[in-house]
Protein backbone atom coordinates (compact mmCIF):
# COMPACT_ATOMS: atom_id res chain seq x y z
CA UNK A 1 0.00 0.00 0.00
CA UNK A 2 2.84 2.38 0.91
CA UNK A 3 4.59 1.62 -2.39
CA UNK A 4 1.39 2.42 -4.29
CA UNK A 5 1.04 5.81 -2.59
CA UNK A 6 4.71 6.49 -3.23
CA UNK A 7 4.31 5.70 -6.95
CA UNK A 8 1.24 7.94 -7.16
CA UNK A 9 3.10 10.82 -5.50
CA UNK A 10 6.16 10.35 -7.71
CA UNK A 11 4.03 10.36 -10.87
CA UNK A 12 3.66 14.05 -11.57
CA UNK A 13 0.57 13.98 -13.80
CA UNK A 14 -1.32 11.61 -11.52
CA UNK A 15 -0.35 13.59 -8.43
CA UNK A 16 -1.57 16.83 -10.01
CA UNK A 17 -4.82 15.16 -11.06
CA UNK A 18 -5.55 13.98 -7.52
CA UNK A 19 -4.71 17.40 -6.06
CA UNK A 20 -7.04 19.00 -8.61
CA UNK A 21 -9.86 16.60 -7.67
CA UNK A 22 -9.38 17.38 -3.97
CA UNK A 23 -9.44 21.11 -4.73
CA UNK A 24 -12.71 20.75 -6.68
CA UNK A 25 -14.26 18.80 -3.79
CA UNK A 26 -13.27 21.58 -1.40
CA UNK A 27 -14.99 24.08 -3.70
CA UNK A 28 -18.08 21.86 -3.77
CA UNK A 29 -18.24 21.61 0.03
CA UNK A 30 -17.87 25.40 0.34
CA UNK A 31 -20.83 25.95 -2.00
CA UNK A 32 -22.81 23.26 -0.15
CA UNK A 33 -22.55 25.35 3.05
CA UNK A 34 -23.75 28.64 1.54
CA UNK A 35 -27.46 28.68 2.48
CA UNK A 36 -30.21 30.53 0.69
CA UNK A 37 -31.47 33.35 3.00
CA UNK A 38 -34.80 33.09 4.81
CA UNK A 39 -34.61 29.41 5.78
CA UNK A 40 -34.52 27.87 9.27
CA UNK A 41 -31.55 25.59 8.60
CA UNK A 42 -31.64 23.90 12.03
CA UNK A 43 -35.28 22.88 11.63
CA UNK A 44 -34.62 21.78 8.06
CA UNK A 45 -31.80 19.43 9.13
CA UNK A 46 -34.00 17.95 11.83
CA UNK A 47 -36.73 17.33 9.24
CA UNK A 48 -34.32 15.58 6.87
CA UNK A 49 -32.86 13.44 9.68
CA UNK A 50 -36.30 12.25 10.79
CA UNK A 51 -37.77 11.67 7.31
CA UNK A 52 -36.52 8.63 5.38
CA UNK A 53 -37.84 9.97 2.07
CA UNK A 54 -36.17 13.37 2.34
CA UNK A 55 -33.03 11.69 3.69
CA UNK A 56 -32.68 9.72 0.45
CA UNK A 57 -33.12 12.91 -1.59
CA UNK A 58 -30.48 14.61 0.52
CA UNK A 59 -28.14 11.68 -0.09
CA UNK A 60 -28.12 12.21 -3.86
CA UNK A 61 -27.84 15.98 -3.51
CA UNK A 62 -24.50 15.55 -1.78
CA UNK A 63 -25.82 17.02 1.48
CA UNK A 64 -26.71 20.39 -0.06
CA UNK A 65 -30.43 19.86 0.46
CA UNK A 66 -30.30 19.64 4.27
CA UNK A 67 -28.42 22.98 4.32
CA UNK A 68 -30.78 24.51 1.72
CA UNK A 69 -27.66 25.73 -0.03
CA UNK A 70 -27.24 27.23 -3.47
CA UNK A 71 -26.45 23.68 -4.68
CA UNK A 72 -29.74 22.47 -3.17
CA UNK A 73 -30.52 19.84 -5.85
CA UNK A 74 -26.92 18.70 -6.24
CA UNK A 75 -26.31 16.58 -9.33
CA UNK A 76 -29.75 14.93 -9.05
CA UNK A 77 -31.25 16.67 -12.14
CA UNK A 78 -28.21 15.71 -14.22
CA UNK A 79 -28.58 12.07 -13.14
CA UNK A 80 -32.29 12.20 -13.98
CA UNK A 81 -31.52 13.66 -17.40
CA UNK A 82 -28.96 10.91 -18.08
CA UNK A 83 -31.46 8.23 -17.09
CA UNK A 84 -34.11 9.73 -19.38
CA UNK A 85 -31.81 9.56 -22.40
CA UNK A 86 -30.76 6.02 -21.51
CA UNK A 87 -34.41 4.98 -21.50
CA UNK A 88 -35.13 6.89 -24.73
CA UNK A 89 -32.22 5.13 -26.42
CA UNK A 90 -33.95 1.86 -25.60
CA UNK A 91 -37.18 2.78 -27.44
CA UNK A 92 -36.01 5.31 -30.08
CA UNK A 93 -34.01 3.59 -32.85
CA UNK A 94 -32.25 6.79 -33.97
CA UNK A 95 -30.85 7.40 -30.47
CA UNK A 96 -29.81 3.76 -30.26
CA UNK A 97 -27.81 4.16 -33.46
CA UNK A 98 -26.27 7.41 -32.23
CA UNK A 99 -24.92 5.66 -29.13
CA UNK A 100 -22.80 3.41 -31.34
CA UNK A 101 -20.74 6.34 -32.70
CA UNK A 102 -18.52 8.81 -30.86
CA UNK A 103 -20.10 11.85 -32.54
CA UNK A 104 -23.56 10.55 -31.63
CA UNK A 105 -22.59 10.04 -28.00
CA UNK A 106 -21.27 13.60 -27.88
CA UNK A 107 -24.61 14.92 -29.15
CA UNK A 108 -26.52 12.90 -26.56
CA UNK A 109 -24.20 14.25 -23.85
CA UNK A 110 -24.92 17.81 -25.03
CA UNK A 111 -28.70 17.15 -25.00
CA UNK A 112 -28.36 15.69 -21.52
CA UNK A 113 -26.79 18.93 -20.32
CA UNK A 114 -29.53 21.04 -21.90
CA UNK A 115 -32.29 18.90 -20.38
CA UNK A 116 -30.66 19.28 -16.95
CA UNK A 117 -31.52 23.02 -16.90
CA UNK A 118 -35.35 22.77 -17.00
CA UNK A 119 -35.28 19.68 -14.75
CA UNK A 120 -33.24 21.54 -12.13
CA UNK A 121 -35.59 24.54 -12.28
CA UNK A 122 -38.75 22.42 -11.92
CA UNK A 123 -37.27 20.27 -9.13
CA UNK A 124 -36.06 23.34 -7.23
CA UNK A 125 -39.50 24.97 -7.48
CA UNK A 126 -41.17 21.73 -6.37
CA UNK A 127 -38.85 21.26 -3.38
CA UNK A 128 -39.32 24.83 -2.14
CA UNK A 129 -43.10 24.51 -2.53
CA UNK A 130 -43.06 21.16 -0.71
CA UNK A 131 -41.11 22.55 2.25
CA UNK A 132 -43.26 25.67 2.28
CA UNK A 133 -46.43 23.58 2.62
CA UNK A 134 -44.99 21.20 5.22
CA UNK A 135 -46.21 21.41 8.79
CA UNK A 136 -42.73 22.13 10.14
CA UNK A 137 -42.96 25.82 9.25
CA UNK A 138 -39.43 25.91 7.85
CA UNK A 139 -40.21 28.31 5.02
CA UNK A 140 -42.58 31.21 5.35
CA UNK A 141 -44.42 33.09 2.63
CA UNK A 142 -42.30 33.66 -0.47
CA UNK A 143 -43.13 36.20 -3.14
CA UNK A 144 -43.22 35.06 -6.79
CA UNK A 145 -40.07 37.08 -7.52
CA UNK A 146 -38.16 35.46 -4.65
CA UNK A 147 -39.40 32.02 -5.69
CA UNK A 148 -38.11 32.51 -9.24
CA UNK A 149 -34.83 33.91 -7.89
CA UNK A 150 -34.34 30.84 -5.66
CA UNK A 151 -35.17 28.49 -8.54
CA UNK A 152 -32.70 30.20 -10.87
CA UNK A 153 -30.00 30.21 -8.16
CA UNK A 154 -30.44 26.49 -7.47
CA UNK A 155 -30.44 25.75 -11.21
CA UNK A 156 -27.16 27.65 -11.59
CA UNK A 157 -25.76 25.64 -8.66
CA UNK A 158 -26.69 22.36 -10.36
CA UNK A 159 -25.06 23.45 -13.63
CA UNK A 160 -21.95 24.48 -11.68
CA UNK A 161 -21.74 21.02 -10.03
CA UNK A 162 -22.30 19.35 -13.40
CA UNK A 163 -19.35 21.34 -14.75
CA UNK A 164 -17.22 20.39 -11.74
CA UNK A 165 -18.12 16.74 -12.24
CA UNK A 166 -17.04 16.83 -15.87
CA UNK A 167 -13.76 18.54 -14.94
CA UNK A 168 -13.10 15.77 -12.41
CA UNK A 169 -13.97 13.04 -14.94
CA UNK A 170 -11.44 14.51 -17.40
CA UNK A 171 -8.65 13.70 -14.94
CA UNK A 172 -9.48 9.97 -15.33
CA UNK A 173 -9.30 9.11 -11.64
CA UNK A 174 -13.01 8.36 -11.30
CA UNK A 175 -16.47 9.46 -12.37
CA UNK A 176 -16.95 13.12 -11.41
CA UNK A 177 -20.67 12.93 -10.56
CA UNK A 178 -20.15 9.84 -8.40
CA UNK A 179 -17.21 11.46 -6.61
CA UNK A 180 -19.34 14.52 -5.78
CA UNK A 181 -22.04 12.29 -4.24
CA UNK A 182 -19.28 10.37 -2.45
CA UNK A 183 -17.91 13.59 -0.95
CA UNK A 184 -21.37 14.55 0.32
CA UNK A 185 -21.79 11.17 2.04
CA UNK A 186 -18.34 11.14 3.63
CA UNK A 187 -18.82 14.72 4.86
CA UNK A 188 -21.68 13.52 7.09
CA UNK A 189 -19.51 11.04 9.01
CA UNK A 190 -17.61 13.45 11.33
CA UNK A 191 -20.79 15.18 12.52
CA UNK A 192 -22.52 11.81 12.98
CA UNK A 193 -19.61 10.50 15.06
CA UNK A 194 -19.62 13.72 17.10
CA UNK A 195 -23.36 13.35 17.85
CA UNK A 196 -22.86 9.71 18.81
CA UNK A 197 -20.05 10.54 21.23
CA UNK A 198 -21.97 13.49 22.70
CA UNK A 199 -25.02 11.33 23.51
CA UNK A 200 -23.16 8.12 24.37
CA UNK A 201 -23.91 6.14 27.51
CA UNK A 202 -23.06 2.60 28.58
CA UNK A 203 -26.41 1.18 27.48
CA UNK A 204 -25.53 1.95 23.85
CA UNK A 205 -22.30 -0.05 23.85
CA UNK A 206 -23.64 -3.26 22.35
CA UNK A 207 -25.81 -1.33 19.88
CA UNK A 208 -22.77 0.54 18.56
CA UNK A 209 -20.80 -2.70 18.33
CA UNK A 210 -23.67 -4.26 16.37
CA UNK A 211 -23.72 -1.26 14.01
CA UNK A 212 -19.97 -1.56 13.44
CA UNK A 213 -20.22 -5.30 12.72
CA UNK A 214 -23.16 -4.79 10.32
CA UNK A 215 -21.26 -1.98 8.55
CA UNK A 216 -18.19 -4.20 8.06
CA UNK A 217 -20.31 -7.10 6.79
CA UNK A 218 -22.12 -4.73 4.43
CA UNK A 219 -18.85 -3.35 3.07
CA UNK A 220 -17.54 -6.89 2.55
CA UNK A 221 -20.78 -7.87 0.77
CA UNK A 222 -20.73 -4.77 -1.47
CA UNK A 223 -17.16 -5.49 -2.54
CA UNK A 224 -17.93 -9.15 -3.25
CA UNK A 225 -21.09 -8.39 -5.26
CA UNK A 226 -19.49 -5.52 -7.18
CA UNK A 227 -16.54 -7.68 -8.18
CA UNK A 228 -18.50 -10.91 -8.73
CA UNK A 229 -18.92 -12.04 -12.32
CA UNK A 230 -19.76 -15.14 -14.32
CA UNK A 231 -17.16 -15.94 -16.96
CA UNK A 232 -18.69 -17.40 -20.11
CA UNK A 233 -16.02 -19.41 -22.02
CA UNK A 234 -15.40 -18.35 -25.61
CA UNK A 235 -13.59 -20.20 -28.35
CA UNK A 236 -12.25 -18.38 -31.41
CA UNK A 237 -12.33 -20.20 -34.72
CA UNK A 238 -8.97 -21.17 -36.19
CA UNK A 239 -8.16 -19.60 -39.56
CA UNK A 240 -5.57 -21.08 -41.93
CA UNK A 241 -3.76 -18.84 -44.41
CA UNK A 242 -1.17 -20.71 -46.45
CA UNK A 243 1.08 -22.57 -44.05
CA UNK A 244 0.14 -20.39 -41.08
CA UNK A 245 -2.86 -20.66 -38.75
CA UNK A 246 -4.37 -17.81 -36.78
CA UNK A 247 -6.85 -17.66 -33.90
CA UNK A 248 -8.10 -20.71 -32.13
CA UNK A 249 -7.43 -19.21 -28.70
CA UNK A 250 -9.79 -19.41 -25.74
CA UNK A 251 -11.08 -16.38 -23.83
CA UNK A 252 -14.10 -15.59 -21.70
CA UNK A 253 -17.01 -13.14 -21.63
CA UNK A 254 -17.53 -11.66 -18.13
CA UNK A 255 -21.13 -11.13 -16.98
CA UNK A 256 -21.28 -9.05 -13.81
CA UNK A 257 -23.68 -9.91 -11.01
CA UNK A 258 -24.41 -6.23 -10.35
CA UNK A 259 -24.54 -4.67 -13.81
CA UNK A 260 -26.66 -1.69 -12.84
CA UNK A 261 -24.62 -0.54 -9.85
CA UNK A 262 -26.63 1.95 -7.80
CA UNK A 263 -28.84 3.06 -10.72
CA UNK A 264 -31.76 0.70 -9.84
CA UNK A 265 -31.88 2.24 -6.36
CA UNK A 266 -32.03 5.73 -7.91
CA UNK A 267 -34.90 4.58 -10.14
CA UNK A 268 -36.75 3.11 -7.14
CA UNK A 269 -36.25 6.26 -5.07
CA UNK A 270 -37.64 8.42 -7.87
CA UNK A 271 -40.78 6.27 -8.14
CA UNK A 272 -41.43 5.74 -4.43
CA UNK A 273 -41.02 9.43 -3.61
CA UNK A 274 -43.46 10.54 -6.29
CA UNK A 275 -46.82 9.70 -4.55
CA UNK A 276 -45.97 11.32 -1.21
CA UNK A 277 -44.46 14.41 -2.85
CA UNK A 278 -47.53 14.91 -5.06
CA UNK A 279 -49.82 14.33 -2.07
CA UNK A 280 -48.04 17.11 -0.14
CA UNK A 281 -49.25 19.64 -2.72
CA UNK A 282 -52.92 18.76 -2.10
CA UNK A 283 -52.94 18.57 1.71
CA UNK A 284 -54.37 22.10 1.88
CA UNK A 285 -56.67 21.78 -1.12
CA UNK A 286 -60.25 23.11 -1.09
CA UNK A 287 -61.86 19.77 -1.96
CA UNK A 288 -62.40 17.57 1.17
CA UNK A 289 -62.03 14.27 -0.73
CA UNK A 290 -58.74 15.44 -2.24
CA UNK A 291 -57.44 16.37 1.20
CA UNK A 292 -58.50 12.98 2.58
CA UNK A 293 -56.88 11.12 -0.30
CA UNK A 294 -53.64 13.10 0.13
CA UNK A 295 -53.54 12.43 3.87
CA UNK A 296 -54.18 8.72 3.24
CA UNK A 297 -51.29 8.52 0.74
CA UNK A 298 -48.93 10.30 3.15
CA UNK A 299 -50.04 8.06 6.03
CA UNK A 300 -49.57 4.86 4.01
CA UNK A 301 -46.14 5.91 2.69
CA UNK A 302 -45.08 6.86 6.24
CA UNK A 303 -45.66 3.27 7.38
CA UNK A 304 -42.19 1.72 7.53
CA UNK A 305 -43.44 -1.79 6.74
CA UNK A 306 -45.36 -0.77 3.60
CA UNK A 307 -42.61 1.62 2.56
CA UNK A 308 -39.93 -1.05 3.02
CA UNK A 309 -41.85 -3.71 1.06
CA UNK A 310 -42.55 -1.34 -1.85
CA UNK A 311 -38.97 -0.08 -1.83
CA UNK A 312 -37.58 -3.65 -1.95
CA UNK A 313 -39.93 -4.68 -4.78
CA UNK A 314 -39.10 -1.58 -6.84
CA UNK A 315 -35.34 -2.03 -6.44
CA UNK A 316 -35.66 -5.70 -7.38
CA UNK A 317 -37.78 -4.91 -10.46
CA UNK A 318 -35.64 -1.99 -11.63
CA UNK A 319 -32.48 -4.12 -11.38
CA UNK A 320 -33.88 -6.40 -14.07
CA UNK A 321 -35.28 -3.45 -16.01
CA UNK A 322 -31.99 -1.53 -16.10
CA UNK A 323 -30.11 -4.68 -17.08
CA UNK A 324 -32.44 -4.91 -20.09
CA UNK A 325 -31.52 -1.31 -20.93
CA UNK A 326 -27.73 -1.69 -20.83
CA UNK A 327 -27.22 -5.37 -21.70
CA UNK A 328 -28.09 -6.50 -25.24
CA UNK A 329 -27.56 -10.25 -25.83
CA UNK A 330 -28.48 -9.89 -29.52
CA UNK A 331 -25.69 -7.36 -30.13
CA UNK A 332 -23.15 -9.46 -28.24
CA UNK A 333 -24.18 -12.57 -30.19
CA UNK A 334 -23.85 -10.68 -33.46
CA UNK A 335 -20.42 -9.28 -32.53
CA UNK A 336 -19.16 -12.70 -31.46
CA UNK A 337 -20.29 -14.17 -34.78
CA UNK A 338 -18.50 -11.42 -36.71
CA UNK A 339 -15.30 -12.06 -34.74
CA UNK A 340 -15.47 -15.79 -35.36
CA UNK A 341 -16.02 -16.56 -31.68
CA UNK A 342 -18.55 -18.93 -30.16
CA UNK A 343 -19.57 -20.45 -26.85
CA UNK A 344 -18.58 -24.13 -26.72
CA UNK A 345 -21.68 -26.32 -27.01
CA UNK A 346 -23.92 -23.39 -28.08
CA UNK A 347 -24.75 -22.69 -31.70
CA UNK A 348 -24.06 -19.12 -32.93
CA UNK A 349 -26.89 -16.65 -33.57
CA UNK A 350 -30.25 -17.02 -31.86
CA UNK A 351 -29.13 -19.87 -29.60
CA UNK A 352 -26.20 -17.81 -28.29
CA UNK A 353 -28.50 -14.84 -27.71
CA UNK A 354 -30.98 -16.96 -25.73
CA UNK A 355 -28.20 -18.58 -23.71
CA UNK A 356 -26.72 -15.19 -22.74
CA UNK A 357 -30.16 -13.82 -21.86
CA UNK A 358 -31.10 -16.80 -19.67
CA UNK A 359 -27.71 -16.83 -17.94
CA UNK A 360 -27.97 -13.11 -17.25
CA UNK A 361 -31.45 -13.42 -15.73
CA UNK A 362 -30.16 -16.09 -13.35
CA UNK A 363 -27.09 -14.26 -12.08
CA UNK A 364 -28.93 -10.92 -11.85
CA UNK A 365 -31.27 -12.56 -9.33
CA UNK A 366 -28.44 -12.48 -6.77
CA UNK A 367 -27.64 -8.84 -7.57
CA UNK A 368 -31.31 -7.81 -7.38
CA UNK A 369 -31.81 -9.47 -3.99
CA UNK A 370 -28.62 -7.91 -2.69
CA UNK A 371 -29.55 -4.39 -3.85
CA UNK A 372 -33.03 -4.78 -2.35
CA UNK A 373 -31.60 -5.82 1.02
CA UNK A 374 -29.06 -2.98 0.94
CA UNK A 375 -31.87 -0.49 0.22
CA UNK A 376 -34.07 -1.56 3.17
CA UNK A 377 -31.16 -2.11 5.59
CA UNK A 378 -31.56 1.30 7.33
CA UNK A 379 -35.29 0.65 7.84
CA UNK A 380 -34.55 -2.72 9.43
CA UNK A 381 -31.94 -1.22 11.74
CA UNK A 382 -34.30 1.54 12.82
CA UNK A 383 -37.05 -0.99 13.51
CA UNK A 384 -34.94 -3.34 15.63
CA UNK A 385 -32.83 -0.73 17.46
CA UNK A 386 -35.22 2.21 17.68
CA UNK A 387 -32.42 4.53 16.54
CA UNK A 388 -33.65 7.27 14.20
CA UNK A 389 -30.27 8.60 13.14
CA UNK A 390 -27.75 6.40 11.36
CA UNK A 391 -24.32 7.65 10.37
CA UNK A 392 -24.44 5.90 7.03
CA UNK A 393 -27.01 3.61 5.44
CA UNK A 394 -26.73 0.64 3.12
CA UNK A 395 -27.21 2.75 -0.03
CA UNK A 396 -24.52 5.16 1.17
CA UNK A 397 -22.10 2.29 1.80
CA UNK A 398 -22.85 0.92 -1.67
CA UNK A 399 -22.07 4.28 -3.30
CA UNK A 400 -18.93 4.90 -1.22
CA UNK A 401 -17.45 1.44 -1.82
CA UNK A 402 -18.34 1.50 -5.55
CA UNK A 403 -16.72 4.91 -6.03
CA UNK A 404 -13.58 3.88 -4.13
CA UNK A 405 -13.24 0.67 -6.17
CA UNK A 406 -13.69 2.61 -9.43
CA UNK A 407 -11.10 5.21 -8.40
CA UNK A 408 -8.58 2.54 -7.37
CA UNK A 409 -9.00 0.71 -10.68
CA UNK A 410 -8.57 3.88 -12.75
CA UNK A 411 -5.51 4.97 -10.78
CA UNK A 412 -3.95 1.51 -11.13
CA UNK A 413 -4.68 1.57 -14.86
CA UNK A 414 -2.86 4.89 -15.20
CA UNK A 415 0.10 3.59 -13.20
CA UNK A 416 0.27 0.47 -15.40
CA UNK A 417 0.05 2.57 -18.56
CA UNK A 418 2.94 4.77 -17.43
CA UNK A 419 5.05 1.73 -16.58
CA UNK A 420 4.57 0.46 -20.14
CA UNK A 421 5.53 3.88 -21.49
CA UNK A 422 8.72 3.89 -19.39
CA UNK A 423 9.65 0.37 -20.51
Amino acid sequence: MYDKFLKIWQTRDLRNSLIFVLAMLVVFRIFAHIPIPGIQVAGLRQLFDSNQTLGLLNLFSGGGMSNFSIVLMGVGPYITSSIIFQLLAMIVPSLEEMQKEESGRQKITMWTRWLTIPLAFVEAYGMVTLLQRSSAGIIGTISPFNMITIAFTVTAGTIFLMWLGELISEKKVGNGVSIIIFAGIVERLPSAVQKTLATYDQTQFFTLIAFAVIALITIWGVIKINEAQRNIPLQHARQVRGNHSFGGNSTHLPLRVNMGGVIPIIFAISVILFPSMIAQFFVKAQSPWLVSASEWVIRVMSNNLIYGILYFILVFAFTYFYTEVIFHPDRISENLQKQGAFIPGIRPGIHTRDYLANTTYKIILVGALFLGLIAVLPLCLRYYTGTQQLAIGGTSILIVVSVVIDMVKQIEAQLTMREYEIN
